[in-house]
């Protein structure tokens, strides 16, 4: 439950963040935006994989 609840937050926070990628097309923010993204996805992942229900 916890992982798929964990998945859902960051399936919106990807779609804020794309959403503000698309509104506000500059490159400096891309790069932002995926750096973000990518240690989100990693906290996820590890902290998933971490936890032992």
């Amino acid at each position: 439950m916890d992982r798929m609840l964990a998945a859902v937050a960051f399936i919106a926070f990807a779609g804020f963040v794309g959403i503000l990628a698309l509104e506000v097309p500059h490159p400096d923010l891309w790069a932002v935006i995926g750096i973000t993204l990518a240690l989100v996805a990693t906290d996820l992942v590890l902290a998933a994989r971490n936890r032992r229900d």
